[in-house]
């Protein structure tokens, strides 16, 4: 039968010479008491180094938690022309994950809805500072009146908010949609999609339009001349997005 290996061997040797080779008995208990305090004093380093190495590495975790950090856009044009809407809000920000300002989803929208229309053989709109304001302050006056639609409390239509400012256009358009910053929203397809920078806001909103047939007609009508979209954002994150076409006399 195959031996144990965890039985301890029996010590055949004599009592004279076991007590050659380990020293008589108060050399063993000073020896056992040196090994008892080496023991404790290497386990207590062992203690000591884990509590020390622990936090660094919390703190390497959250450090790489850190915001995204994105680069403004090439501007589409003016945002601040010599003529405004009177309640033109100027810029708005939120600070999620990233910082989101309004004038950078303006200047993607307006790219990227150049982008579509090229792809359709249709000419670029110019972009129109006038026209922006105008439709900035539609986004503004919905987030803060809390209403969603083309013609405003007073019965004001588009191009009469237009003219309360300007009178060039011939031909009037706009589109409108809602939509969050940085928080988890549902898309056209029943999917979810989260965006969080400008740009990621910005292609949410033209793909909002897109999917939208009365919003896509819009978009791809072959006469307007120029545009200006207007984008508001809440301190919640809220979007409101405003999106005016213009036909000059």
């Amino acid at each position: 039968m195959a031996a144990d290996p965890t039985v301890e061997a029996m010590d055949t040797r004599s009592d004279s010479d076991r007590n050659s080779a380990t020293g008589p008995p108060a050399d063993r208990a000073l020896l056992g008491l040196v090994r008892f305090v080496l023991t404790v004093l290497v386990l207590a380093g062992l203690v000591f180094a884990t509590v020390t190495v622990a936090p660094q590495f919390v703190d390497e975790v959250v450090y790489q938690q850190s915001a995204i950090e994105t680069d403004a856009p090439p501007a589409a044009g003016d945002h601040n022309p010599s003529l405004q809407h009177a309640d033109n809000p100027g810029n708005s920000t939120y600070e999620g994950v990233a910082t989101v300002r309004s004038e950078h989803v303006e200047d993607y929208v307006h790219y990227r809805i150049n982008d579509i229309r090229a792809e359709h053989g249709l000419d670029p709109l110019i972009w129109d500072g006038t026209i922006a304001s105008v439709a900035r302050a539609h986004s503004e006056d919905m987030a803060d009146r809390e209403y969603f639609a083309h013609d405003n409390p007073d019965g004001q239509s588009p191009k009469d908010r237009f003219e309360t400012t300007a009178d060039y256009c011939y031909g009037y358009g706009e589109n409108i949609a809602q939509n969050w910053a940085d928080r988890r929203v549902e898309t056209h397809d029943g999917g979810t999609a989260q965006y969080r920078t400008a740009e990621e806001l910005a292609d949410g909103l033209a793909e909002q339009w897109m999917n939208s047939p009365p919003h896509r007609k819009a978009i791809l009508t072959e006469g307007w001349d120029r545009g200006g979209v207007g984008v508001y954002i809440t301190e919640g994150g809220k979007v409101f997005a405003t999106h005016n076409f213009c036909t000059e006399w």
